[in-house]
């Protein structure tokens, strides 16, 4: 098997929605994906976008998605890692590492740091990303949604 790894383009839009709707159905996640092709057509036409496939034998075979963004405690930048997904047939073949050696190559000449979130019982997730080094912190992660807050916002006549 021959594995390419390549920054997505604004072509590969169908292909990146694709993959982040079966990464989703994976997690039981599918009702919250909202955003279409042209969003991603979108997204990947800019900068701090960046996404990288990997092809086996021409084959979308995953992708890790990250972003550029201001990291204020360090005072420079850094990659949020959004998503990392590697379909199944291809998985313990190496191409979870190829991706994520790949963000680092991104990551390397700014020398940013590459961050991101991981549910507690993801247990292979777990392994996977000790046994590239990372630091693993223990964190949740909240999200306030716009409906939930703008209710908020409507009772306190703000």
């Amino acid at each position: 098997m021959s594995t390419e790894i390549r920054r997505a383009t604004v072509a590969d839009a169908e292909t990146v929605l694709t993959l982040l709707l079966e990464l989703a159905t994976y997690q039981d996640q599918q009702q919250y994906v909202q955003s279409t092709a042209e969003d991603w057509q979108r997204f990947l036409a800019q900068p701090e976008v960046l996404v990288l496939l990997a092809e086996v034998d021409g084959e979308p075979a995953g992708y890790v998605s990250s972003l550029r963004r201001p990291y204020l405690w360090v005072g420079g930048d850094q990659l949020a890692l959004d998503d990392l997904y590697v379909r199944e047939q291809y998985r313990d073949g190496g191409v979870g590492r190829q991706l994520m050696l790949a963000l680092a190559k991104e990551a390397l000449p700014d020398r940013l740091p590459i961050g991101w979130g991981l549910k507690i019982d993801n247990t292979a997730g777990y392994r996977f990303y000790e046994r590239l080094g990372a630091k693993l912190v223990t964190k949740t992660a909240a999200s306030w949604s716009p409906d939930v807050y703008e209710r908020l916002l409507d009772q306190d006549n703000v």
